[in-house]
């Protein structure tokens, strides 16, 4: 990526009303925080800045060298968070270990708990799949959120209904399906060998297989693509409709690379949340 088109799109978000901005420590082995923090810059109080931790990693040779969920790696993580974005507090850090035991989950919460105390953080929440280690972490005063996968083709109810039930923010990664909910892929497509979701993409890749698109994914959106676009909506719009008509604690973090990409994601407020009956509809054509 280019550092000044991903600047360039970071100020479009802002100009355009967005105030909540998801990352985490190993993308880009730390340059995606110091992107950020160099575009918010001024704007630091009008916006919600939500990060990671869980690798470790060799920011020069963008290399992962391994996991780390102890005390004290939690306090160093913390610091050179703060230091790559450019800011004296975090405001939502996240446990990025979704399948981290249970059983040691106690020590992540208290740690967590001690950054706050100690001004570092203002919240903290899982970002994990998995509703019972998320309800672990709920029992944390400043616990706020769960982040999980969910979109469309995908969803949670299961971890909806934690949600509501403990008041916590649904925070939706994959939104957008990896980008299959774009409309931009065909059963014909192949992603480069080195991208996440090419011919060597990992076991937990749903969305794409073999580095091309999965075909069941692909007939379920073509199942529910004119519901989707309804009104004048694009894909992405359709889809970011829905998970808000979903419930009232999602908050959908689809991706972005260029203004463009902000603007359409940006106008998908304008068209505001599905219809109840369209939300039906979609459940009873993918029958659930």
């Amino acid at each position: 990526m280019d550092d000044e088109q991903s600047i360039k799109a970071i100020h479009r978000a802002l100009d355009l009303g967005i105030t909540f901005f998801d990352t985490a420590d190993i993308y880009g082995a730390g340059h995606s925080e110091r992107i950020l923090g160099k575009a918010i810059g001024i704007h630091r109080k009008e916006v919600v800045i939500t990060t990671k931790f869980r690798n470790t990693f060799n920011e020069s040779m963008r290399k992962i060298t391994g996991r780390n969920a102890s005390r004290e790696y939690i306090q160093a993580a913390c610091e050179s968070s703060l230091k790559r974005l450019g800011t004296n507090y975090i405001d939502l850090y996240q446990f990025h270990l979704g399948d981290y035991d249970p059983s040691k989950a106690q020590d992540v919460l208290e740690e967590l708990e001690s950054l706050v105390q100690k001004g570092k953080i203002k919240y903290y929440g899982w970002s994990t799949d998995d509703s019972q280690r998320a309800q672990l972490f709920a029992e944390g005063e400043h616990c706020v959120s769960v982040q999980h996968q969910m979109n469309v083709l995908d969803d949670a109810p299961e971890m909806i209904k934690l949600c509501e039930e403990l008041n916590l923010a649904s925070i939706n990664k994959g939104p957008l399906a990896m980008g299959l909910l774009s409309g931009k892929y065909k059963g014909n497509s192949i992603l480069p060998e080195d991208d996440v979701r090419g011919v060597r993409s990992p076991e937990w890749m749903k969305y794409f297989r073999e580095g091309k698109p999965n075909p069941e994914c692909l007939q379920k959106l073509n199942m529910i693509k004119e519901i989707l676009t309804s009104n004048g909506r694009s894909l992405v719009q359709g889809a970011l409709g829905w998970i808000w008509a979903r419930n009232d604690k999602c908050i959908p973090i689809p991706g972005f690379k260029d203004p463009d990409q902000v603007e359409e994601n940006a106008s998908s407020m304008l068209y505001g949340l599905l219809e109840q009956q369209q939300m039906r509809s979609i459940n009873d054509i993918l029958t659930r």
